[in-house]
């Protein structure tokens, strides 16, 4: 098959075992980002298979009504940036292996990475250092702290893991369902919203970004936060109403965030209010950005195109595309 890869920024793939399972197909690798239908259609023209990288580019029924020659989208994970009625429309079959049962370690290590790096102030005490200037203030010791987790699901419970690993008190929230769950499990849950919000020294939000969570970090939520407290979002920025977190860190309520995930990516403009605060820390959305975590991904990802080319598609979100190609 001619299988052409989007969004390999750092030409990562080709130097992974995994991708050795593509081997016998004719493989294209695109290492930049491009957005526009029309650029990507002429770049993928004669695409059978296209494999995605994440969420970095939207395949939109425009996109798709120019690839004629298209029959299969490979990814991993989550799609709400595949419009999967214009695919099935197109006969073109999503595969997407939903992974429930594992979390993605890369993204809880990179959280409590997040969490170390601002109670600790490492960022600033680093440029303090190599500007000549040694130490420039004092950080906060996370054991016999508080941490709140907000969505109980496989991310959060790894996060906890390392939470309690350094002294940390953990108490959890989010949806009906999910704090069931937890306190079946015999952990701690909040009161009530408004108490994990004002109680925990560290908030981290671990929810999928679904219609119904958009927007669900409200900016009261935030305001009921300590002004010593840290909010953590390596989810998705779209979890936080609209200004909500720009406009906390300027009332001082929490008073330091940490974040993987922005409104717009890859956001490109230093002088962002966001982005250049002087009381955030921020990595750019490299949760899930390892070699570890790339090769067990793209595993799943190249299996699917396999199993496509030998006439038995797998983890199949719309079948109906399938049945009908067949």
């Amino acid at each position: 098959m001619k299988v052409h890869i989007l969004d390999d920024w750092f030409d990562t793939l080709r130097g992974l075992p995994c991708f050795r399972l593509l081997d016998g197909h004719e493989v294209t690798v695109w290492t930049d980002h491009v957005a526009e239908a029309a650029v990507l259609a002429d770049r993928l023209a004669e695409a059978e298979a296209l494999v995605l990288f994440r969420e970095r580019t939207q395949v939109t029924r425009d996109l798709l009504q120019r690839l004629p020659n298209l029959r299969l989208i490979s990814q991993r994970s989550v799609y709400p940036h595949v419009d999967v009625p214009a695919c099935s429309e197109a006969g073109v079959l999503l595969c997407s292996n939903m992974h429930s049962d594992t979390p993605s370690y890369a993204a809880a290590e990179l959280t409590f990475g997040l969490i170390l790096a601002a109670m600790r102030q490492i960022p600033a005490q680093m440029a303090s250092a190599k500007a000549g200037h040694w130490q420039m203030g004092v950080g906060k010791t996370l054991r016999h702290r508080t941490l709140g987790l907000y969505g109980y699901g496989r991310i959060g419970r790894e996060v906890a893991n390392y939470a309690r690993a350094f002294g940390m008190k953990v108490v959890w929230w989010g949806s009906e369902n999910g704090r069931a769950r937890a306190l079946a499990d015999g952990q701690t849950v909040a009161a009530s919203r408004a108490a994990f919000f004002a109680q925990s020294d560290v908030v981290s939000v671990h929810v999928r970004l679904k219609p119904e969570t958009r927007g669900m970090i409200t900016a009261q939520d935030l305001a009921r936060m300590q002004p010593g407290a840290l909010f953590v979002n390596t989810s998705r920025a779209g979890l936080i109403a609209p200004g909500a977190l720009l406009a906390a860190l300027d009332a001082g309520c929490p008073g330091m965030a940490a974040v993987d995930v922005f409104d717009s990516e890859p956001l490109n403009d230093p002088n962002d209010p966001l982005l250049s605060h002087r009381n955030l820390i921020c990595t750019p959305h490299i949760g899930f950005v390892t070699e570890d975590e790339f090769d067990l991904q793209f595993t799943d990802i190249f299996e699917q195109v396999n199993a496509y080319a030998a006439g038995q598609p797998v983890h199949m979100i719309n079948p109906e595309a399938w049945n009908g190609a067949a």
